[in-house]
């Protein structure tokens, strides 16, 4: 190989060297992550806007439930007052992004646990599993289990419907944000149709948002 034969490999080595090198660090994001921190849900966190928040899940669940509990005509019958808690008829009205499942399952569970048997917790959005061992069952696929055998799953006497709406005030000088939300709560008596229970929950919040809820 001569000289000039020599020198244009090289310079051609280098060339692409170099356009390696420049592709590899742009493409390359070597910025380092902030540490992960654990939060009080019951607690504003530090990212925080003019939505609902698990401080307000926690809060509004929590008035829900005690509210629920002292009530006579649904947490002292006997027998003990079926009861649906879901999402189905608890509707979002509001400008706030939210998974209406974080507030009625907490509500639910909450329940469940703090009323000891006075009230029964129906789970109809279980039915399909449901049906499904039951159809099992009646066609001799598997044993009939160690409860019971009924001919019907359960009826409910009560059901939990309810609506969140808000209200926004938005400065247009300097975009700050103010966001009233109401979210009620109501219990729906399932033969009559009457509501033999109601709660209400509402908060403000103003900030300068720039939070993005998902």
């Amino acid at each position: 190989m001569n000289i000039k034969q020599t020198l244009s490999l090289t310079g051609t080595l280098i060339v692409l060297t170099g356009c390696a090198t420049t592709g590899g660090s742009q493409s390359v994001n070597n910025t380092r992550g902030s540490a992960t921190i654990y939060n009080d849900v019951r607690d504003v966190g530090p990212v925080a806007g003019v939505g609902i928040e698990s401080q307000d899940i926690n809060s509004m669940t929590d008035q829900m439930m005690r509210d629920m509990l002292a009530n006579p005509t649904i947490s002292s019958r006997s027998p003990a007052s079926r009861i649906i808690i879901d999402e189905q008829y608890f509707s979002n009205e509001s400008s706030s992004r939210i998974n209406k499942k974080i507030i009625t399952d907490r509500l639910r569970v909450s329940l469940n646990r703090g009323a000891q048997g006075r009230m029964v917790f129906v789970g109809r959005h279980f039915s399909n599993m449901v049906e499904a061992e039951r159809s099992l069952k009646r066609d001799g696929v598997v044993d009939g289990g160690t409860i019971r055998k009924t001919t019907a799953t359960a009826g409910a006497d009560y059901r939990l419907g309810g609506n969140i709406t808000s209200l926004d005030a938005v400065q247009s000088q300097t975009g700050q944000t103010s966001r009233t939300h109401q979210i009620i709560f109501e219990m729906i008596d399932l033969e009559l149709g009457t509501i033999v229970w109601s709660g209400i929950y509402d908060f403000k919040k103003t900030a300068q948002d720039d939070v993005l809820y998902r």
